[in-house]
């Protein structure tokens, strides 16, 4: 499981970096595109920290802020639907699923790896 959320989370930041390169040329468009390959390559790469967590509280706390990146690239996602070529509708649509999946999966990470600390 560990190394499918780990592709999954790498994978996201992949095919948004593809999506990325074919956006309309827009100051938004620009604008966005950068934060949201930060965002989306800060998740993954904050799943790795958390891996190497030295406590329960430390992976928590690890987890909580691959959430919070995970959250802002679902939220750039949607400011990017307008800037998303025809050709790359479905890759958009993907990862927008994609993304949706991967914060329930982590929020519900974050509520029980929290309840289990306060035990």
């Amino acid at each position: 499981m560990r190394i499918e959320l780990e592709n999954r989370l790498i994978n996201l930041a992949r095919g948004i970096s593809e999506l990325c390169k074919d956006l309309e040329n827009s100051f938004i468009a620009y604008h966005l595109t950068k934060q949201i390959i930060r965002s989306s390559t800060s998740a993954a790469l904050n799943y790795g920290e958390a891996q190497a967590a030295e406590s329960k509280k430390d992976f928590a706390h690890k987890i909580g802020i691959l959430l919070k990146e995970l959250r802002e690239t679902q939220i750039s996602l949607r400011l990017l639907k307008n800037s998303v070529r025809d050709n790359e509708i479905e890759l958009h649509h993907n990862l927008e699923n994609e993304c949706a999946q991967l914060v329930a999966i982590f929020h519900k990470t974050v509520i029980t790896t929290r309840k289990n600390i306060k035990h």
